[in-house]
């Protein structure tokens, strides 16, 4: 029987042959599953997608490379939940493309920072972070509340990110300027129908410009990091507690 593999092994065109066809097998096993994601995720309470605003403020955080020095994966160690919180539910990162959650952490993992800190201390932390953070190496970022942020293309990419599998509504896209500027101003008129759209939403002018900037949306998404998800519905082995 050893001996029978011999042929293959002499014969080169043979093994890459033979190779490519056991490389491909492994790779169906492992993927196709992937595809049936009702089999691989399972629903969590209260995760949604981003609003308008929120959506902007990731595309900023994607643009500014924010994800080479912060993860947003907390894994099930001891060390990791005792510093950053409730490990990380698959479920709260369903609607991310790309997802973020990396594999360096030059700075902290920002999967539960939405609500750890207030507006003005991710305002003055984007802007000079040393001021708070005499040791951090991160460059500042107060451009960001001088540059009106960009919304005129939201639209599309909801519509973009509902054909991968974010149930966006039609609705929700029709209405994702007018949300957008909702979310980041005080008192606005539209703010209604922007709670009725979405859940759990920080409404708030976060920079406090008189403009939506960058830096609105991209607080406003910082603030909903690890937020949404009603994690009192599962026990620290990750089951889920009955009768909820």
């Amino acid at each position: 029987m050893l001996n029978k593999h011999a042929a293959l092994e002499k014969n080169s065109i043979l093994m890459l042959i033979f190779v490519v066809i056991t490389i491909s097998i492994g790779g169906i096993v492992e993927i196709v599953p992937l595809f049936r994601l009702e089999t691989t995720i399972e629903p969590v309470k209260g995760v949604r997608p981003y609003t308008p605003l929120e959506l902007a403020g990731y595309n900023v955080y994607l643009r500014e490379g924010c994800y080479g020095c912060h993860s947003q994966q907390i894994r099930p160690l001891r060390d990791e939940v005792e510093r950053y919180g409730h490990y990380s539910l698959a479920a709260e990162s369903m609607y991310d493309h790309p997802f973020q959650w990396g594999s360096k952490r030059t700075g902290p993992d920002l999967a539960r920072v939405g609500g750890k800190y207030s507006d003005d201390w991710h305002l003055q932390h984007m802007i000079d972070p040393k001021s708070l953070v005499p040791e951090s190496i991160m460059p500042k970022y107060a451009h960001l509340v001088e540059k009106t942020v960009t919304l005129d293309d939201i639209p599309d990419h909801m519509m973009a990110l509902r054909m991968v599998g974010v149930p966006y509504t039609d609705e929700q896209i029709d209405n994702a300027y007018a949300d957008a500027l909702a979310q980041a101003a005080t008192d606005s008129p539209g703010i209604d129908g922007l709670l009725e759209r979405y859940s759990k939403v920080n409404a708030r002018n976060f920079d406090g410009r008189s403009t939506t900037t960058e830096m609105d949306a991209l607080i406003a998404y910082l603030q909903v990091l690890g937020t949404m998800a009603e994690l009192q519905d599962y026990k620290h082995d990750g089951t889920q507690r009955s009768g909820r």
